[in-house]
């Protein structure tokens, strides 16, 4: 005992001391590294603010410099942001710049510039930054960080080194021998490893527990630099084309775009009397993906099943889209009627689809659509890997079409990123176990890179049917799976619109929309109309929509002759059984709506229009309306409510949105309803026609913000800079291994 106290208290008092003289050295090291990272943090926003306010400070908008000025401070530790002019004059600040500061860096006591403040505000960074446009000097920005963070830091790095130096004292006392050297191989395994998300396998861990600790931090600093790629995203004022291109070329360096959906963005059909015409199908994911392609100028694979496709395409089946100005290349792919009939109309829709919606269809799945299934996924695969110019493509996969698609592409391209988008919702893993074939399907999916969903539910739904189903690695903290030694990142991306919308000018104004509308429908100027444009599905809430109608006039009979609520319904997979029946109900229910308010028929309540619309004439009806009512059962995003919401430049209109649309979670001043409440659903719809114009325009405002900040750009841009920072990593593991190949081996 004597013997081990005379070894003991001697060790601890020379790591106390140690300890004191480590901790200040440690101190002055996170000052520095800390006011270094704000440099660089205050360059960056210099950076991402050159452009627009060299647009704005010669024009003199204070209101736009003073939006991008606060809406750049939403980061906790960027205090406030100031703008000089040449001459030292702070001529723009936000509110939270404090009068004690000006443009220039305060003096330290030996007369040197220093970047620290000591306010009673707290401890903040300063930083100067000058701004340039067309090679004149445009002014300073001025970039105050706040730095508290450093002192909590400063404190916890104290109680760490404390901690630390306690169990080393004890740990040394205790263990006299030494441990086994670490295999070198084995260490780049691990290290490759966390670098590529994944964790450790077990042997390697088992072998090197040691080395647990220092994996950790490297996670750690792994997740900072995802942080700060967020932080980054975040300050980036406006997603637009240009932003896209440019985080094309900086960030994945002109790296080759593929796209890969079942359905194509322009299609060719032949007319009677033998002209070839074109037009953009009804399509959701077709209004979202096709702007972001013309930015990527990359190549978009699609079933060709216009009258008219084959007879443009080159011998390649490729053709230059758009027509009127070609942007990237659309490459089809040919199928049999067999081949449609069972991998779209039967698997597809007959079973995936009402499989993913709660909308209380029963799925039907067959052996011989799974296996037309299967084989159409194989041949777009194919068609993937030929149209690939390099052996490291990014690949966007879209929706549920191509389930299995991401695991054939990662089959042969392995080291292509490849980002699949469910368009449509991921159920719970009870409903998902009905499908025969579920495992195929997640194996599929977990091929990908990246598995993108609409909302963080539809993820979480993701992640525990893959938990329920099949032997992966779960990393919840960091929405991963590892599935077979590869790492698929689960994360949601909320869908949107192109915004700026680029054929704004040429639509007619609003009040000639109107005009022209009610004269066509023989009603008078105040007139009030409702308007719904979906696909004919009974995933959309149609028939509830039109009870909702129904009650509201049961309700307020002062409306009846005064309202009207026109339903435009595309067409869709009328082949199928299931939706012939849901079109002679809706047909059904507006018939007797309107027979029951009108005994001559002269008043129509319900103008049911189950015909194909064109984007003008859909983007007329909607600045013609009065209320826009989308009232899904169960639906991934539903893009009619951002449709609608652009097309209100005049700031008003009201919109109904259900609760159980991806889009509910966003747009919060809509007047959000349960559509299986009927008396919920036409309470809302007679608020909303009976809604002041002040209130309208109030909530317009706030929810073309929403669209306008999150729009199709920055869908895009978040999926395609998560994309960057892994193929960073993969770089960064093929490197690592590329030396351990080279080094001699250790004994």
């Amino acid at each position: 005992m004597r013997l081990s106290l005379r070894f003991l208290l001697p060790l601890i008092l020379a790591l106390t001391v140690l300890a004191y003289v480590v901790v200040p050295l440690v101190d002055g090291m996170t000052l520095k590294w800390s006011i270094r990272d704000l440099d660089t943090r205050a360059q960056l926003v210099a950076g991402a603010l050159q452009r627009p306010l060299a647009a704005l400070v010669p024009a003199h908008d204070e209101a736009g410099i003073a939006s991008i000025l606060n809406g750049s401070i939403r980061d906790d530790r960027l205090y406030a942001l100031g703008f000089c002019d040449p001459a030292g004059k702070l001529l723009y600040r936000t509110p939270t710049f404090p009068d004690t500061v000006g443009c220039r860096l305060p003096r330290r006591r030996d007369g040197r510039p220093g970047s620290l403040l000591r306010l009673p505000q707290g401890p903040l960074h300063m930083a100067i930054s000058p701004l340039q446009a067309d090679g004149h000097e445009l002014g300073e920005l001025v970039v105050l960080h706040d730095m508290s963070f450093v002192e909590r830091r400063s404190a916890d790095t104290r109680r760490y080194v404390f901690l630390l130096f306690g169990v080393l004292g004890v740990i040394v006392s205790l263990i006299t021998v030494a441990v086994a050297q670490l295999s070198w191989r084995s260490w780049v395994s691990g290290v490759r490893a966390v670098l590529r998300g994944q964790a450790p396998t077990q042997p390697f861990v088992q072998a090197n527990p040691e080395l647990q600790p220092l994996m950790g931090d490297l996670r750690a600093v792994l997740r900072e630099i995802d942080e700060e790629r967020r932080i980054r995203d975040e300050s980036m004022p406006q997603w637009n084309a240009d932003t896209i291109r440019g985080l094309l070329h900086d960030q994945l360096s002109g790296d080759e775009v593929l796209v890969v959906s079942n359905r194509e963005p322009y299609i060719h059909t032949r007319s009677e009397d033998g002209a070839i015409e074109v037009r953009r199908p009804a399509s959701g994911l077709v209004t979202a993906v096709e702007p972001v392609m013309r930015a990527c100028s990359g190549t978009w694979i699609a079933h060709g099943n216009g009258s008219a496709d084959r007879d443009v395409t080159d011998h390649n089946d490729r053709i230059a889209v758009p027509p009127d100005d070609p942007a990237y290349t659309l490459r089809r792919v040919w199928l049999s009627d067999e081949e449609e009939k069972g991998y779209y109309f039967g698997f597809s829709n007959e079973g995936l689809w009402p499989l993913c919606h709660i909308a209380h269809v029963r799925p039907v799945f067959r052996v011989d659509d799974w296996e037309q299934y299967r084989e159409v996924n194989a041949r777009f695969a194919d068609a993937v890997a030929a149209e690939a110019r390099t052996g490291n493509p990014i690949v966007l996969v879209q929706d549920y079409h191509f389930a299995l698609l991401p695991k054939m592409i990662r089959e042969r391209l392995p080291q292509a990123t490849i980002i699949t988008f469910w368009h449509i919702p991921w159920p719970n893993p009870e409903s998902f176990g009905i499908c025969p074939w579920r495992k195929e399907i997640l194996e599929g999916l977990l091929g990908s890179t990246i598995l993108g969903f609409h909302t963080r539910l539809h993820c979480k739904n993701f992640i525990e049917t893959a938990d329920r189903f099949l032997e992966a690695r779960i990393e919840h903290e960091l929405s991963k799976i590892s599935y077979r030694g590869k790492p698929t990142l689960v994360a949601n991306y909320p869908i949107s619109i192109h915004w700026p919308v680029e054929e704004a000018h040429h639509w007619k104004p609003v009040p000639e929309c109107r005009a022209e509308l009610r004269q066509r429908l023989g009603v008078p100027d105040d007139y009030l109309l409702a308007i719904g444009v979906d696909r004919l599905d009974y995933t959309k809430g149609i028939i509830e929509r039109l009870l909702a109608a129904e009650t509201m006039l049961e309700r307020h009979p002062e409306l009846i002759g005064r309202f009207s609520l026109i339903q435009i319904a595309a067409p869709s997979r009328s082949s199928l059984e299931e939706y012939q029946h849901f079109e002679e109900r809706a047909r059904a229910t507006a018939e007797r709506i309107n027979q029951r308010f009108s005994d001559d028929g002269s008043y129509r309540s319900i103008m049911l229009l189950i015909e194909h619309h064109s984007t003008r004439s859909v983007i007329e009806h909607y600045r013609a309306c009065d209320v826009c009512v989308v009232t899904s059962l169960h639906d991934g995003m539903n893009l009619v409510a951002k449709e609608f919401i652009a097309a209100r430049d005049d700031e008003q209109g009201a919109l109904v949105l259900s609760q159980f649309a991806g889009a509910s979670r966003e747009l919060h001043e809509a007047l959000i309803v349960n559509p299986y409440n009927t008396e919920q659903t036409a309470d809302a719809l007679f608020q909303a026609v009976t809604m002041p114009a002040a209130e309208q325009r109030e909530r317009m405002r706030s929810l073309r913000r929403m669209v306008r900040d999150f729009n199709v750009y920055r869908w895009a841009g978040r999926m395609l800079l998560d994309a960057s920072h892994v193929r960073q990593r993969e770089r960064v593991a093929a490197r690592i291994d590329s030396h351990s190949r080279a080094a001699p081996r250790q004994p």
